[in-house]
C-alpha cells in the first residue's frame, strides 16, 4: 500500500475509542430488522467487524459477509472469526444479488449520489429481503459545524468537503424508497456520556477520528494542532464539561429499513 493510501486508511484503535457507544446504534438497527430474505446477510462497511458476531447469532443459516474497503479495519473483521466472507471493495462500486439483509451501519453517510446508491442497493435484495441502514444526522450540530467553519477560515480551498459526510432530508429518503417496498424511517437523539479525557476536550476525541479525519488528514502536523486548539476552544462553551471532566453529548441518527 502507498504512504498515501496509508494516510487515507482508517485507524481501528482511534475508532474503538468509543466502541460502547457507536455500538449502541449498530444494535438498534439490528433490532428493528424484522424480515430477512433467503440470501447472504451483507454487513456493508463492516469497519472491525463489532457487528459480525451480533449478525451471525442473529440469522442463523444465513452466511455473513463483510464489506469494507479499508485494509486495516478488514484485518480485525477477520480476527473476530464470524464471517463467511470479507470483500475489500469499495461500496460505490460494490454489487451483490439477491441479499437477504443489507446492514450498513454509520457508512452510506460517506457516499454521494444517495438517489441512486439507496435504489441500486435495494436492487440488491432478494424477495423478502431488507435494507437496513443507520447514519449519522449530526453535521448541523456544532461537533461537526465548526470542523468545517474553521477549515473554511484557516485553510481555505485546501479541504475537499465533498468528500466528507452528507445525508439528505428524511422525506427524501421515504420519497425515493417508499415505492420500492415497505418502508419505516426515524432519528434517534443520543445523550451519550463522554469520559474525561487528558488529551483533550472530549468531543474532540470522538470526532476527530470519524468526521473530522477527512480534514485532519491534509494538515501538516502544526496546522492540525491549531485548528484542534481553535476547535477546542469553541467546544468548552458548546459541550462545557462537568466537573469531573466529562461532557453529556447530543448525537443525532438516521435511521430506516426497506423491505422488498
Amino acid at each position: 500500500m502507498s504512504a498515501s493510501a496509508q494516510k487515507r486508511d482508517w485507524n481501528p484503535e482511534a475508532y474503538s475509542r468509543f466502541r460502547d457507544l457507536r455500538l449502541r446504534p449498530a444494535l438498534d438497527l439490528l433490532l428493528a430488522v424484522r424480515s430477512v430474505g433467503g440470501g447472504d446477510v451483507i454487513d456493508l462497511g463492516c469497519g472491525n467487524g463489532a457487528m459480525g458476531p451480533r449478525l451471525k447469532e442473529r440469522f442463523l443459516g444465513h452466511s455473513v459477509v463483510g464489506v469494507d474497503a479499508s485494509p486495516a479495519m478488514l484485518a480485525q473483521a477477520e480476527e473476530t472469526g464470524t464471517y463467511g466472507r470479507l470483500d475489500a471493495a469499495n461500496i460505490a462500486s460494490w454489487s451483490a444479488h439477491g441479499a437477504g439483509l443489507i446492514y450498513s451501519n454509520a457508512a452510506l453517510h460517506w457516499l454521494k449520489g444517495h438517489e441512486e446508491l439507496m435504489p441500486r442497493l435495494a436492487g440488491m435484495l432478494g424477495k423478502g429481503g431488507t435494507l437496513a441502514v443507520q447514519m449519522p444526522h449530526q453535521n448541523n450540530a456544532p461537533s461537526h459545524r465548526v470542523w468545517r467553519s474553521l477549515a473554511e477560515e484557516f485553510f481555505p480551498q485546501r479541504i475537499d468537503f465533498e468528500a466528507g459526510p452528507s445525508v439528505l432530508l428524511p422525506s427524501q429518503y421515504h420519497a425515493m424508497l417508499s415505492k420500492l417496498g415497505d418502508v419505516s424511517i426515524w432519528e434517534t437523539e443520543y445523550y451519550q456520556r463522554l469520559g474525561a479525557d487528558e488529551a483533550g476536550h472530549p468531543v474532540r476525541r470522538f470526532t476527530e477520528s470519524t468526521y473530522a479525519r477527512p480534514i485532519l488528514e491534509v494538515l501538516d502536523a502544526q496546522e492540525q494542532a491549531m485548528l484542534v486548539q481553535r476547535y477546542e476552544q469553541v467546544m468548552e462553551k458548546a459541550y462545557p464539561r462537568a466537573e469531573d471532566g466529562t461532557v453529556l453529548f447530543p448525537f443525532r441518527r438516521m435511521f430506516f429499513t426497506l423491505t422488498v
